[in-house]
């Protein structure tokens, strides 16, 4: 054997060990997965809530978890958001009340209404307020309007059990003429009470472009101060619902495509991003996937992913949007760790023979809850039967406490 191939075969095998104790470590970090009904609506019995997303607002007496969604009824189209909250850890909730900032408008032109979509909390530790950010969209008649007017981000800012009124993200920028939004992404408040997050834009309904961005906010103004150099990608519609994690000092987006994959790139700064990568496998393969968001779950001792993908029990399900996986990021290659995945979610049915009756997922929020504990959110929908699904959750418990929180 010359010595280059065993420098070769020596690196390797590091590698090799290095990825099996970090397999070891991270399956070992998870105690159990259990799934909980919040809210009964495949039944009929009750309303089928969507985006459902969750905050944590520490308190004097305990955290309270306030929980936005909104109702679906179609194709992307979505009833009024409300809001409930719990002040036992998800084990009791109010009844879901409306968010008046978030409701339905007529439009000037009289072609339909204006409403609120996408919308995720996040609660701002420098001014005590919960940020909740979305974005617009047009709905004429009793579904989504086909032909939408210019699309931006817009949000509420909730402070003493109250919403303030809707305001709008302004981007005077060409690049965003059309849409330019950050709707069901994950952002980071940073050390000065900044906000980073990345936004999806383009001047054309198609080949929408992403970006690192920067706000300023001061608990009732959110502006954008900064945006970074664009992430391009030709397929379909481009890049979609971004989200951003910063971990361990370094800054991480996932992104949705259109192409059969999802991406991945890091950062040092959140604003200028290294060359995308499709999301692989430890041993190189890329994950089937199909135009369907992800987001992370980071633990102190691990960061995760939670996805959508193909596998052998959703091969007829749409876009795979069942059951809902999720596995620990490689940070050195960016890779997900095959050994380390598990279902969070589990598809219901038959998603081979009988797809049409699973209940779709892929719409979901991420959530650490305590450093015991975090929740994946989702609302499922069944367009065969008027779009009904459930409200549920998946309550991951650790072994080991997240340091994190």
């Amino acid at each position: 054997m010359n010595r280059r191939h065993f420098l070769h075969r020596a690196a390797a095998g590091l590698y090799a060990a290095s990825t099996a104790r970090a397999a070891g470590a991270a399956g070992s970090l998870i105690a159990s997965i259990e799934k909980v009904t919040l809210r009964r609506g495949r039944d009929g019995s009750g309303p089928s809530w969507f985006h459902p997303r969750p905050c944590v607002v520490p308190g004097r007496e305990g955290p309270v978890i306030i929980m936005t969604m909104q109702e679906i009824r179609g194709s992307d189209y979505f009833l009024p958001v409300h809001w409930m909250q719990s002040r036992d850890l998800g084990r009791t909730w109010t009844e879901p009340r409306p968010v008046p900032a978030f409701g339905r408008d007529p439009t000037p032109d009289g072609r339909g209404d204006e409403g609120v979509c996408d919308v995720v909390p996040q609660y701002h530790p420098q001014t005590g307020t919960v940020l909740a950010l979305g974005h617009n969209v047009f709905y004429k008649g009793t579904g989504f309007d086909r032909n939408q007017p210019p699309r931006c981000p817009v949000y509420a800012v909730f402070r003493d059990g109250r919403w303030s009124e809707r305001r709008r993200l302004a981007w005077d920028d060409p690049r965003g003429a059309t849409i330019y939004t950050n709707n069901c992404g994950q952002r980071e408040v940073l050390e000065d009470g900044s906000i980073a997050f990345v936004m999806s834009f383009g001047p054309k309904p198609t080949a929408r472009s992403a970006a690192g961005v920067r706000c300023s906010f001061d608990g009732e103004t959110l502006e954008i101060r900064q945006v970074g150099r664009d992430i391009r990608h030709a397929a379909g519609r481009g890049l979609l619902e971004p989200s951003l994690v910063r971990y361990r000092g370094r800054f991480y987006v996932t992104l949705r495509a259109e192409d059969g994959r999802g991406y991945v790139a890091g950062s040092d700064d959140g604003l200028d991003f290294a060359e995308k990568q499709p999301w692989c496998w430890d041993d190189g393969t890329p994950l089937d996937m199909s135009t369907t968001q992800q987001h992370w779950l980071p633990h102190s001792e691990a960061l995760h992913l939670v996805y959508t993908r193909q596998d052998a029990t959703n091969t007829k399900v749409i876009r795979w949007r069942s059951p809902l996986f999720m596995a620990q990021v490689d940070l050195q290659t960016l890779r997900l760790i095959r050994a380390t995945e598990r279902v969070v979610l589990p598809l219901v049915g038959d998603g081979v023979n009988a797809a049409a009756e699973v209940p779709l997922m892929g719409n979901f929020q991420t959530t650490n809850i305590t450093p015991d504990e975090s929740w994946v959110t989702d609302g499922e929908m069944t367009p065969k039967h008027g779009y009904r699904g459930d409200l549920v959750l998946g309550r991951i418990r650790w072994s080991r406490p997240n340091s994190l929180l």
